[in-house]
C-alpha cells in the first residue's frame, strides 16, 4: 500500500479542490445545485481517486484510478470554461485554476504512464 500523502500530485490535487470550493462560493445562488455541485464533485474526484488508487493492491488498479482522476480534471476544465463564458466567479482566478488543472492533469498522466510501464516491465 502506498502513502498518498507523500505524492506531490495528491497534494496539488487536494489544494486545487480547496481552491475550486472557494472559487465557486461566488457563483450565483441559483447555481448551488447546478454547476457549483458539478465542479466541486469533479475537483474532489481527483485527490480521492489518487488516494484510492494508491491503496489498491496492484499497479494496474492504481493506474486505472489515476486515469479516472485525470478524466475528472478534464471534466473540470470544461466546467471552468463554461463558468468563464457565463461570467461566474473572478475571471483571473478562473484562469489560474484552469492553468493549475491542466498542469495537474499532465502530472497525473505522466505518473500513470510510469506506473503502467513499470507494471509491464
Amino acid at each position: 500500500m502506498r502513502d498518498y500523502h507523500k505524492l506531490e500530485v495528491w497534494k496539488r490535487a487536494h489544494l486545487l479542490t480547496l481552491r475550486v470550493y472557494r472559487f465557486t462560493t461566488r457563483f450565483p445562488s441559483d447555481e448551488r445545485f447546478g454547476l457549483v455541485t458539478q465542479m466541486r464533485r469533479a475537483a474532489a474526484s481527483a485527490p480521492l481517486n489518487i488516494a484510492e488508487g494508491a491503496g489498491r493492491p496492484t499497479a494496474g488498479d492504481y493506474a486505472r484510478f489515476l486515469g479516472i482522476a485525470a478524466a475528472s480534471l478534464q471534466e473540470l476544465l470544461s466546467q471552468l470554461e463554461l463558468s468563464r463564458d457565463l461570467d461566474f466567479g473572478r475571471a483571473n482566478e478562473g484562469d489560474e485554476i484552469r492553468k493549475e488543472t491542466a498542469e495537474l492533469k499532465a502530472m497525473i498522466t505522466v505518473l500513470r504512464a510510469r506506473i503502467e510501464k513499470d507494471h509491464h516491465d
